[in-house]
Parts: structure tokens; C-alpha cells; sequence
């Protein structure tokens, strides 16, 4: 489908975007419906099935953004309990009062891992409400007998994570009946593509490798912090309650959220041009070398003493694996030293971020801060410099709630094998 275009390119543009779909499609085995980013598919799924003032289950280990994009939509975010080790849905824990009072339920997949789908879709079924799937670190996890994004009435995945391609999303629809629909709603939301933004596209790999010839990771960034050109300086976003309160009746929409939804990715409603859908289009075609590496280095990290039980993760080939060290602050600046750069945290939870003003708070907050503090999401393509960092800097691992104290050696020791 190419939007407000005619012509050769939009024929030309028409055809990238079906490849693109024919191949989700395939990996899914559901109808796929191209979006320039998560967020964006997030939104529109949330637009189409609940009503503005529902109510929609969530983790509280997520992404500021999509607690965003959740008000954007109208709708009350209501934080769930956790799995401590993984910070999964733990369906148990969350009250009958309210499975009673939430509109839809939305997963997280926090760094590949997968929710309880199936126990997640028999709730929602029984309750006669949707299932929602975020899958954007979660391309080639899954759980049950389907991949992640194949339980929910509408899944959302990002071409920016494992895929690499720092653009481009991707929603699955369990009715494909609701392909023209979605796509009238899309078409409805995006804004036209800019000239400008293609070419900053088109140059920014280069950049960022002569950025990384030149080792001028913390340079580049502190030009661009001097410059005021980054979005946020500590781990959440700014909330600015009285804006976001002010901006409350003004929802469902786009328009009023746009400060909050933005952040980090300026052009996520932005229509997908040729050159971008060209590049991913490539991205994607080497996505399986990318998800064995992945599984290679999630199976070398699962190995250390930072890691949480096997069983708690399988084998997933996960977009980060959360290894848990009791001084975060210090494991992230010995990784550093390293050229190891970590990202995707999450901390505090969102009802502690937030407060009661904007979410219903978890019932059960504790696994949430716990994991929240004490995770340390490490990209797996880099697990053997990850674990001679670690090992070198003396980090130590730290028990889970409940856990008994570990007895084996300590990073480093003897018998520890660094890979």
C-alpha cells in the first residue's frame, strides 16, 4: 500500500512493502501489515479493539514510551505483579477484581523473553477481552507451540532490534479480515515523508562506524547532549505531570502525547520511504544469522553465576539477557571500559515512575523494583567481552527474592569458565 504517492515509485515502494510483509507473514503465519515503528502498531491496535477510558494490563518493567502510547490511546495503564526472574506477567498474583475491571491485557516479551501466552489467552478469552503482544525484542522467541506474536488479536514487532534495520515495524493480526481496516487507520495517522529525514537515514550507518573507528562513542554523545538534541538524561524520561495532565483530555490522539511518544525516535509515525524500505528489506533477509549468534551468546551468558535459572529463559535467542549483579552502577562502568555500552533499562518501575495519578499501581510491587535494580541487560553478540568485564571488575551476582545464597565459585575464581 504506498500512501498519498503515484507513479513508477509509488509501484516501486508498493512492492517493497509487500516483500516486507510476505516475509513476516511467513514467519508468523498470520496477515502482517506494515508500520513505520512498534509504537506506532502499538497505537493502532489499541485504537481499534478497546474503548477511550478502558483499561489495559501491563508490566511495570517496560519502556516509558509505551506507558505513553497507552494514554495516547485514551486508555488507564493498570501495572501488573511480576516474575521476579524475568519480569514475565505472573497471571497468579493479579487480583480477580482486577482481571474484572481491565479492558485488554498487553505483553511485554521484556528482551526476548516470552510472557505466559497461552495462560494470558485463556484468561482473555474467558473475559471476553483482547490480548495484546508487543514483540519487539522478541522476533524468533516463542512460547507454547507459536511464536511470540501469534496469540494476541494484534501484535506489534520493531525492524529496529534484532533486525537492525533502526527503523520500520511490523503489526500481525490474528483476523486478516481487518487488513483494510488497520490500513485505513494507519493511513489515517502517519504523516508524509520528508526528504530530509531519508538522507539523515541514508548517511547514518556511516556515522555511526566512523564513530566507532574513531572511538568517539563519548564525544559524539556529548556533542549531542551540548547540542540538546537528546531526548532524555537518565533512564525515564522526564514525566512533566502537569503537561501530561493537561494533555489527558485531549486523548485518544497523537497530537497531545507527541512530546512523551516521540522520545528517541522522532519519526515514528513518519512514512516509510524507498531507501528505508530498501535497507530493511536487506536487514531482514540475514535476520536468521542474526537470531544464532543471539542464541549462541544467550547460551554462553546463561552459563555465569549472573544468570538466573536456565529454565526461566530456555533458549531463546534473546535481544539482551538480563544478568543480575548486585552493584549495577559498577558492572555498567566496567562494562563500559570495555566499549560495552548498556542500554534498555527500566528503572524505577512504572507505577513508582508514574504514580497513581496516571497508572493503577501493582498490587505486588517488590519483583518489579527487584528486577528493576538489579538486571543488567547485556546484548549477546558481545557475551564473551561481557563476561571477561565482569569477571575482571569482581562483580558479584545477587540472589533473587526467595533465592537461596549461592555457594558455587565467585566470578573469576577457580572453575570459572570464561567461555
Amino acid at each position: 500500500m504506498a500512501i498519498g504517492e503515484a507513479g513508477p515509485g509509488a509501484t516501486r515502494r508498493g512492492s517493497q512493502l509487500k516483500r516486507l510483509e510476505e516475509t513476516m507473514r511467513a514467519r508468523l503465519g498470520r496477515e502482517c501489515v506494515y508500520v513505520p515503528s512498534c509504537r506506532f502498531g502499538l497505537y493502532v491496535a489499541l485504537r481499534h479493539w478497546c474503548p477511550p477510558g478502558g483499561r489495559v494490563l501491563m508490566s511495570p518493567v517496560n519502556d516509558d514510551v509505551i506507558f505513553f502510547v497507552v494514554l495516547a490511546a485514551g486508555l488507564r495503564p493498570v501495572q501488573a505483579p511480576l516474575n521476579p526472574l524475568d519480569a514475565s506477567i505472573d497471571v497468579d498474583a493479579v487480583p480477580d477484581e482486577t482481571w474484572s475491571s481491565v479492558s485488554a491485557v498487553l505483553t511485554t516479551n521484556l528482551y526476548g523473553n516470552p510472557d505466559p501466552a497461552p495462560r494470558l489467552r485463556q484468561r482473555c478469552d474467558a473475559l471476553g477481552i483482547p490480548l495484546f503482544e508487543d514483540g519487539a525484542h522478541a522476533i524468533g522467541s516463542r512460547v507454547g507451540d507459536r511464536p511470540v506474536g501469534a496469540w494476541g488479536e494484534a501484535s506489534a514487532f520493531s525492524l529496529s532490534k534484532h533486525v537492525g534495520a533502526k527503523a520500520g515495524g511490523m503489526l500481525s493480526l490474528a483476523d486478516p479480515g481487518l487488513r483494510d481496516a488497520v490500513e485505513k487507520t494507519c493511513a489515517g495517522l502517519l504523516t508524509p515523508n520528508r526528504l530530509t529525514s531519508e538522507l539523515a537515514y541514508a548517511v547514518r550507518p556511516y556515522a555511526e562506524a566512523a564513530v566507532r573507528g574513531l572511538r568517539l562513542r563519548r564525544a559524539a554523545w556529548a556533542a549531542i547532549r551540548l547540542l540538546g538534541l537528546a531526548d532524555r538524561d537518565e533512564i525515564r524520561m522526564p514525566l512533566r505531570p502537569d503537561e501530561l495532565a493537561r494533555a489527558a483530555p485531549r486523548a485518544p490522539g497523537f497530537d497531545a502525547h507527541d512530546p512523551w511518544v516521540r522520545v528517541d525516535m522522532h519519526d515514528y509515525r513518519q512514512e516509510s520511504g524507498r531507501l528505508r524500505l530498501r535497507r530493511i528489506g536487506r536487514e531482514l533477509d540475514r535476520l536468521d544469522d542474526v537470531l544464532d549468534s543471539c542464541r549462541a551468546g544467550t547460551e554462553l551468558l546463561l552459563s555465569t553465576p549472573w544468570a538466573k535459572p536456565r529454565d526461566a529463559y530456555g533458549t531463546q535467542p534473546l535481544f539482551r539477557v538480563p544478568l543480575f549483579v548486585a552493584d549495577r552502577d559498577a558492572a555498567i562502568a566496567a562494562l563500559a571500559r570495555h566499549g560495552v555500552v548498556v542500554g534498555y533499562l527500566y528503572d524505577p518501575p512504572l507505577d513508582d515512575y508514574a504514580g497513581a495519578e496516571f497508572t493503577d499501581p501493582s498490587p505486588a510491587p517488590e519483583a518489579a523494583r527487584w528486577f528493576a535494580r538489579h538486571a543488567l541487560p547485556v546484548d549477546p553478540l558481545r557475551a564473551r567481552t561481557v563476561i571477561e568485564a565482569l569477571e575482571r571488575s569482581g562483580a558479584r551476582p545477587v540472589d533473587a527474592p526467595g533465592e537461596l545464597p549461592r555457594s558455587g565459585p565467585t566470578p573469576g575464581g577457580p572453575g570459572q569458565s570464561r567461555g
